[in-house]
């Protein structure tokens, strides 16, 4: 692998604009952060159904791959021995606090961090794999080894010695920082998950919830309208033995006033009969 020459000046200049790029976007991520957690309310039974509830899981997510980064590369930036390397991160952060910034109602987590998330992990996996190799071998003479200790370097055998131990003794720390790292990551994924999977839980609770309340607001007035109908049907068979009473009493009346003309028409033509017979008796 052939090495390319770079300009120093230039070199310096990339670096100290990658190391300020990652300070700059810590800075503007707790500034996102302490506007969305301003606006929360107090309470985290409330905080889970407000409308910034999903800015809140993305700004804690960025903070978590944040801390991962600062502890994978920022021990070697502040020594002077590298600078921030991945550049392509610092873009994905502040592409996705912009969008957390200009979205009233932004995606899931999981969907808007999945580009950042693997870019930075292969990020740091490349740097732990490839880079800190080379850096620790830079260490002990190098003029930083002296503040890295927290002594100034002493020429002669005996302090290279010390110091090759002290190195050595930091390897099983690094070691343990990589664990936690990794318990970390795998953390990190279940709280994700479990997460998604009550925001699921509570959602599917919230439209139960929501159909028993169209249900018995059906029932309410379905009540209703079945009290009304046994009303109507009260008054129409009330209305209906009304008119059969009258119709009975008509039929009864009509009757006897028939029969009275009749008998009315016998009785005269009998008292007229005898009347009659007088006048033709006088004639003869």
């Amino acid at each position: 692998m052939e090495t390319k020459q770079v300009c120093k000046r230039m070199d310096l200049v990339c670096q100290r604009m990658l190391n300020q790029g990652f300070l700059k976007v810590e800075r503007y991520h707790n500034l996102c952060q302490k506007q969305v957690k301003a606006q929360l309310p107090r309470r985290e039974s409330e905080r889970r159904n407000h409308s910034l509830a999903r800015h809140a899981d993305i700004l804690a997510a960025v903070e978590t791959r944040l801390s991962l980064l600062n502890m994978t590369f920022m021990k070697y930036v502040d020594s002077n021995l590298c600078c921030f390397i991945p550049g392509k991160v610092i873009d994905e952060i502040y592409r996705v606090l912009r969008y957390v910034n200009s979205t009233r109602a932004p995606q899931r987590a999981h969907e808007v961090l999945q580009e950042l998330r693997d870019i930075s992990s292969m990020a740091m996996e490349y740097f732990d794999e490839k880079i800190v190799p080379i850096l620790k071998r830079k260490l002990p003479g190098s003029d930083v080894s002296g503040r890295l200790i927290g002594a100034a370097p002493v020429p002669g055998p005996s302090a290279a010695l010390t110091t090759m131990q002290l190195f050595s003794k930091q390897n099983p720390s690094r070691q343990e920082v990589t664990k936690l790292q990794q318990q970390v990551k795998t953390n990190g994924a279940g709280v994700t998950m479990l997460r998604r999977e009550i925001s699921e839980l509570r959602t599917k609770v919230q439209e139960q919830q929501k159909q028993l309340q169209d249900q018995d607001q059906k029932l309410l007035e379905q009540t209703q309208i079945i009290g009304e109908q046994n009303a109507r049907l009260a008054e129409l068979e009330r209305k209906l033995r009304e008119v059969m009473e009258s119709a009975v009493g008509n039929s009864s009346g009509s009757g006897s006033n028939e029969e009275s003309p009749r008998k009315r028409r016998k009785a005269a033509e009998s008292v007229d009969c005898p009347r009659k017979s007088k006048r033709l008796r006088n004639r003869k």
